[in-house]
């Protein structure tokens, strides 16, 4: 499937939903490592289609104490995907990775 051709101002315009949806995830992140927001809020708003394209590894790793090795490691003993999102995490999964890290 070829690129489309974009003119500049669609380009552009594309360009800058995509600046606003980073800063929304990053706002979500910055908030879940402050304390703003726990865990199970973040999962609650996978729903949205901004916070919902967050990948679950990301999101571990954001989570005070953890990096990429423990989110690494908790997503293997959790049959989770490396390149899951939280929008494509079923009831189970999400249920299992507030068990363990609550």
């Amino acid at each position: 499937m070829p690129v489309p051709q974009l003119s500049p101002e669609e380009r552009q315009a594309a360009l800058e939903k995509a600046k606003i949806a980073r800063a929304k995830r990053a706002q979500v992140r910055d908030d879940l490592k402050s304390g703003k927001l726990t865990l199970e809020n973040v999962l609650a708003m996978k729903d949205d289609p901004v916070v919902g394209r967050m990948k679950v590894s990301t999101l571990i790793e954001t989570l005070p104490g953890y990096g990429k090795a423990k989110a690494e490691k908790i997503m293997d003993e959790l049959a989770i995907a490396q390149s899951r999102r939280l929008k494509g995490l079923g009831e189970r999964q999400q249920k299992a990775l507030l068990e363990r890290l609550s």
